[in-house]
């Protein structure tokens, strides 16, 4: 009995894994991360009591034929020997639909990493030589759409820069989950981040409250970004905003007087990092504040995530912020 509880714990460790950067970055193509990345998502929901993003358990019912058997609930089935279904209880007629920022500075990414021939060779899915944060958001938006989906949510997704780039239209239906896969297999785009104009064409295209995941760096001015969450505020929508950064944008750890060049057009400029690090680090922090600071004055959820971790925690806490929140809707 030991033996076996102890091999179901590192079953479970080892799953855990299939969402983190260092396992994500070292799978050859989208197809093959998006997969790993359901595993993931499969094993951490089976050890959580946050089971999904709008729906809660109301009752039980007699199973009848043709019912979905995914429903059953095999408990009661043990103690009755009678098959009955969970019934679920909508509380909220919120679609999800995913914003992935591919702007130029998504593009950044200090992570290092091996093939998976472990022939030493530093290359990513893309052929890049970083796990960058655009592969961080794309693998966040994955798990999110996977879970929607999995609970049967319509889910919908935009890939956007100055203006939206890809749009798979909100479903439910199968082969949805293909469709965001294979949107997300895309790469950043040499162009600043719009985030006015994105919302302005993501909302056109919504006739009812939606949940909208905005995942990306934000590094637009702040202005721009209270102007973009004011508008879905004003709609009736809601917004998760997931900030994005890599740790070396953190920490400012570098060390040479070297050239920095933008991603988004900016002129190269030679830098030392030692003599800029404190103002850096000052405005950096300022601006994350800010931007949290701005999505909760709206009342929307805000989380940061960072491309050396993996995405389980981020996960589970959206889910747990939304069925909070669904929870205090309720009682009010």
């Amino acid at each position: 009995m030991a033996s076996e509880t102890t091999t179901q714990t590192a079953a479970n460790a080892d799953a855990t894994l299939y969402l983190h950067p260092q396992t994500l970055s070292r799978l050859g193509t989208f197809e093959l991360r998006a997969k790993h990345i359901v595993e993931g998502v499969m094993s951490g929901m089976h050890r959580s009591p946050y089971q999904g993003f709008s729906v809660e358990f109301a009752q039980h019912r007699p199973y009848v034929a043709g019912d979905d058997i995914r429903h059953l609930d095999w408990k009661v089935y043990g103690r009755s020997d009678k098959l009955h279904l969970k019934q679920y209880q909508q509380e909220t007629n919120l679609d999800l639909v995913i914003l992935v920022d591919a702007s130029g500075s998504m593009n950044y990414g200090s992570r290092s990493f091996e093939d998976a021939s472990g022939a030493g060779h530093r290359r990513g899915p893309r052929g890049d030589f970083e796990w960058t944060k655009f592969d961080h958001a794309t693998a966040l938006a994955a798990a999110m759409s996977y879970v929607a989906l999995r609970q049967g949510d319509r889910v919908g997704l935009n890939v956007f820069a100055d203006e939206v780039k890809a749009m798979v239209r909100r479903s439910s239906a199968q082969g949805q989950w293909r469709q965001i896969v294979e949107a997300l297999s895309t790469h950043p785009v040499d162009a600043p981040t719009n985030m006015a104009r994105v919302i302005d064409q993501t909302i056109a295209k919504l006739n009812n409250r939606t949940l909208i995941a905005i995942i990306s760096d934000f590094y637009e001015e702040s202005s721009h970004v209270r102007s973009a969450l004011a508008r879905c505020k004003h709609r009736g929508h809601d917004v998760m905003v997931c900030r994005v950064v890599d740790r070396m944008e953190q920490t400012f750890d570098f060390r040479d007087t070297a050239p920095f060049e933008g991603f988004e057009g900016e002129p190269r400029v030679r830098v030392d990092p030692r003599a800029l690090k404190a103002d850096y680090i000052k405005a950096f922090n300022a601006h994350q504040d800010e931007v949290r600071r701005i999505a909760r004055s709206f009342g929307f959820d805000d989380m940061l995530v960072c491309t050396h971790d993996w995405l389980g925690p981020p996960l589970a806490g959206f889910i747990a912020r939304r069925n909070a929140q669904i929870k205090r809707t309720k009682a009010g």
